[in-house]
């Protein structure tokens, strides 16, 4: 079955549209500067270290002010 020339037309049309919107993303890609790496992950023990004397401090300062 023979393609007609409408269809072919409208195929290579749509191919080369699709191209070029690649090209233009990629173009666009490569203009952008790299995302910032992320941060590194919190210090859980750290934290809960520091979370563990700003409580103790809190009682010692209650009991100073009774």
């Amino acid at each position: 079955m023979p393609v007609k020339p409408q269809i072919l037309a409208a195929i290579s049309a749509a191919i080369q549209a699709y191209l070029q919107e690649e090209e233009a993303l990629l173009a666009l890609a490569q203009a952008a500067p790299a995302p910032a790496l992320p941060a590194p992950p919190a210090n859980l023990w750290g934290i809960s270290g520091r979370q563990w004397v700003m409580q103790t401090r809190q009682l010692i300062q209650r009991r100073a002010l009774k």
